[in-house]
């Protein structure tokens, strides 16, 4: 690259940066145009009792079908609860929903 082309890049970017902060001065500041949610976020809603009891015998390592055995449910109602339990308490897995069971005091 000689100079003449060095010196070509430098003016067209020096131009670019003057427009750049004269446009920018022109706009509102962020804070002005950004709506900032300050009310909490919604809390999630709150494992049902049967779901809280659902999740504790999945704690012990049961399955489904041992679950609905125990509980008298079919192994569909089970997996009902399942999917619930990880949507309430927005966990990944059963193992999940456990860990948070446990951190939240849902389960003993």
């Amino acid at each position: 690259m000689d100079a003449a082309q060095r010196d070509e890049i430098l003016t067209r970017y020096r131009e670019h940066a003057e427009r750049f902060d004269s446009v920018a001065a022109r706009r509102p500041a962020v804070a002005e145009v950004i709506q900032l949610n300050t009310r909490p976020p919604a809390l999630e809603q709150s494992p049902t009792a049967r779901e809280i009891e659902v999740l504790q015998l999945v704690s012990e390592g049961l399955v489904n079908r041992e679950i609905g055995d125990r509980l008298f449910l079919s192994e569909e109602t089970v997996k009902s609860h399942v999917r619930h339990i990880l949507a309430k308490l927005q966990a990944r897995s059963r193992a999940h929903a456990v860990a948070i069971g446990y951190r939240r005091g849902l389960l003993t």
